[in-house]
């Protein structure tokens, strides 16, 4: 029997497939989160938009008018806007990714309780 000179592996052999699985969970959970953080978000930019906009057309002002005040009034949200708009995206992108590893990998995922056997509702009421 010859030694090798390389190194062994110390444990055993890791699967990506399951490593994928341990991944996809979390995001799955955290882009759905996220979401509707972020659909809340823009749904409190839109009132908050529409209120400013009233209040500034009640004295008989246009909010669509070329001045500095409308057009200031108008952007007022639009960074938040855009980061909610771009969080949503990136947010809803993680979720689906997840939940599509996790439909492709349904079934292959143990995790070491090989020994358990099923407990139904029958057995419970013994």
């Amino acid at each position: 029997m010859e030694d090798s000179a390389g190194t062994q592996p110390s444990g055993p052999p890791r699967n990506s497939r399951t490593d994928l699985v341990k991944i996809a969970r979390p995001a799955l959970i955290a882009g759905s989160a996220i979401a509707i953080v972020c659909i809340a978000l823009l749904v409190i930019i839109f009132f908050l938009d529409t209120f400013n906009a009233t209040v500034y057309s009640v004295g008989g002002k246009d909010i669509q008018d070329a001045t500095d005040e409308a057009r200031d009034i108008r952007n007022l949200y639009s960074g938040a806007r855009l980061g909610g708009v771009i969080l949503l995206v990136l947010s809803l992108l993680a979720a689906l990714g997840g939940a599509v590893v996790l439909y492709l990998r349904r079934g292959t995922f143990k995790d070491g309780n090989d020994g358990d056997e099923d407990v139904d509702f029958d057995d419970l009421g013994r």
